[in-house]
């Protein structure tokens, strides 16, 4: 499960939203001012990201939580993004390579950008498909801090 804290901004029947905040890991890195990666980071600052997750704890507006995702199901959802399009591009190229040897460049490179559209197309059906299966959610875990004094049963002094 990978997970990341966040700050809860909305809460719904079953779930609320979340904000994180995206941080680098150069802070820890021995290179960090020779490194790309650095300077991309800071170039992009420290963005805040929301997320609507399923919550079983039954927070509040404000409470500090922890919220986890299926490792699988990154790596799936990763995939998808990234690979598939790529693929249906290439095999449009080569498929129109393969059908019409005479053909030109203008026409593999249109069999390409068809492919490729081909798999936009999948992942928006991919995506709307996966968008209500609870693997592929993120979950709140659990709950860090509560603004509110008897959220954990407790007092706070």
């Amino acid at each position: 499960m990978i997970e990341e804290q966040a700050r809860v901004i909305s809460v719904e029947q079953g779930h609320a939203w979340v904000e994180t905040q995206r941080r680098s890991t150069c802070g820890s890195c021995a290179a960090n001012k020779g490194c790309g990666t650095s300077v991309i980071a800071k170039m992009v600052g420290n963005r805040r990201s929301r997320v609507r997750a399923i919550d079983p704890v039954g927070v509040r507006l404000g409470d500090e939580v922890v919220v986890g995702i299926e490792e699988a199901a990154l790596v799936r959802g990763s995939l998808a993004v990234y690979t598939v399009p790529l693929i249906t591009l290439l095999v449009g190229a080569l498929l129109a390579r393969w059908l019409w040897p005479a053909a030109g460049e203008p026409v593999v490179v249109l069999s390409g950008l068809a492919g490729l559209a081909a798999g936009l197309v999948w992942l928006r059906l991919f995506a709307g498909r996966v968008s209500s299966d609870p693997r592929y959610q993120p979950v709140i875990l659990r709950r860090l801090h509560s603004l509110h004094p008897r959220a954990n049963g407790v007092l706070a002094p």
